[in-house]
């Protein structure tokens, strides 16, 4: 049996007689329809901010690839077993709970690429309609998103980056008709991948507000800039985002230099007074209920429901802070992460440990709105230098995140294992809740007595089944 994946306007199963194919169909809206909405620079503009909404939205980064299924994944929530949290954290992914989180996920991202294509398609020959610098901002962010997307997409459903085969798993898509469209192997979807980053990063570097303004004035909409489309870039696929998502995008890919080169210019960017464009959060900040640590967000979606999203109080792990406190942190007593980011929660006679980073503030204002869920972060960039730099280098930088995080007494392994095991522990601190654990885990093939959490019965499985689609409906 052969299967073959066709991306056109509806997703559709259709079994044939001696053989199995499934076809995923992506197709335009109405050509009539998109000519009237790509008239004029409004247009493009409004299909971009239509994207940016498909993305905080639930079945995205909204909450199923930020704080839900993702991280049900890697049992960051107490959940029980016949539950389809409970079944992801046993990587059965047979469960029929879990096919249907599975193949949402994979029809809304591939509805949402189909979205940015739409958008592709009509930018060239429209150029004339943008004003100064507008044509390369749409452009720019449309090819990174376009990115963002997919390497998510392979890095849940692909292969575990050091034991890849030959064969196509996913497709990359770039176009936006009715042709069909087969997977490719792991390195032709690499190279597509990296080659729209690199094209984003040309287009942005020039025109990006972000380069030349200072970061909190674009945060809080001071920045002198008339165009309300060009402020807020932290909120936005920026070009500091890109070359975060290349660090990224190379890390997985195996290309640790490259790698490097990228995160070291994040952690290296300075604005015109002198200081970080992205400094690493602290105490303080925890302090002032920026639990999210907005500080370091090189990217972030804006999610006007967020606070309403954690009132569910679905985020717990355990009944007190004894489990996350000894397996998750190794009970250090200073780790601002082990003492700021949890809580104990009464609701009657029930004790719960609550995760914080998404709850609302005590006080509400423009101070304490953030409403951010993490896209990319300097932390991020961090790590990926420490791993990939030279011990010399990797040791002052390792010395700067730990004193932020306030990691007494840890020192950087000069053992590639030791390393390597610290590593997988600060990622799964570091972004416990943003969706980041399972994708670590699996970059490093991390062995069942690595992952925290994870319930005995479980058999670690890293490479989930293309889903079952039938009739998803992204028209």
């Amino acid at each position: 049996m052969r299967n073959i994946i066709c991306f056109m306007l509806t997703v559709i199963l259709i079994t044939m007689s001696g053989a199995c194919q499934k076809f995923l169909t992506v197709n335009p809206k109405a050509d009539v329809s998109r000519d009237v909405l790509f008239e004029n620079e409004s247009g493009f503009k409004d299909a971009l901010v239509g994207v940016y909404i498909q993305l905080v939205d639930v079945s995205s980064y909204g909450k199923t690839l930020s704080m839900g299924a993702i991280e049900d994944l890697v049992s960051s929530w107490d959940a029980n077993s016949m539950t389809a949290a409970g079944q992801l954290g046993l990587f059965n992914y047979k469960d029929q709970q879990v096919e249907s989180i599975l193949s949402n996920i994979f029809a809304h991202q591939y509805q949402t690429i189909a979205n940015i294509n739409a958008i592709l398609d009509k930018i060239d020959e429209k150029k004339a309609v943008f004003s100064p610098g507008i044509y390369e901002i749409v452009k720019g962010e449309c090819l990174a998103l376009r990115a963002y997307i997919h390497l998510d997409l392979i890095r849940l459903f692909g292969p575990v980056p050091g034991n890849v085969k030959s064969e196509g798993r996913l497709p990359y898509i770039t176009t936006l008709s009715n042709a069909p469209v087969l997977p490719i192997d792991f390195n032709s979807f690499s190279v597509l991948l990296l080659k729209d980053l690199q094209e984003a990063e040309i287009l942005l570097k020039e025109v990006d507000p972000i380069v030349s303004h200072n970061i909190e004035g674009l945060k809080n909409g001071d920045a002198p800039i008339s165009d309300e489309f060009m402020k807020h870039r932290n909120l936005r696929m920026n070009y500091y985002a890109v070359k975060a998502l290349q660090a990224r995008a190379y890390l997985w890919f195996s290309q640790p230099q490259k790698a490097y080169d990228a995160a070291q210019l994040l952690i290296m960017s300075f604005d015109k007074a002198g200081g970080k464009k992205f400094r690493l959060g602290g105490l303080p900040d925890f302090e002032r209920a920026d639990y999210g640590l907005t500080c370091e967000h090189i990217f972030g979606l804006y999610d006007f429901e967020l606070y309403t999203k954690h009132l569910d109080q679905s985020l717990i792990k355990g009944r007190d802070g004894t489990m996350v406190k000894n397996q998750l942190y190794g009970a250090t007593g200073s780790d601002i992460r082990e003492l700021k980011l949890w809580e104990q929660l009464m609701v009657g006679y029930q004790s719960d440990y609550l995760f914080k980073k998404y709850q609302k503030p005590s006080e509400v204002g423009p101070i304490k709105d953030f409403k951010q869920i993490p896209m990319l972060r300097v932390s991020e960039m961090y790590l990926i230098a420490i791993e990939t730099a030279a011990q010399s280098e990797a040791t002052v930088l390792w010395s700067e995140f730990k004193k932020a995080r306030m990691l007494n007494g840890i020192s950087l392994p000069t053992d590639p294992l030791q390393k390597r095991k610290l590593l997988i522990k600060e990622y799964r601190k570091e972004f416990y809740g943003e969706g980041q654990g399972f994708y670590a885990y699996k970059r490093f093939d991390a062995s069942k007595e690595e992952i925290v959490f994870i319930p005995v019965e479980a058999t670690v499985n890293y490479t989930p089944p293309l889903p079952k689609i039938a009739g998803a409906g992204l028209n």
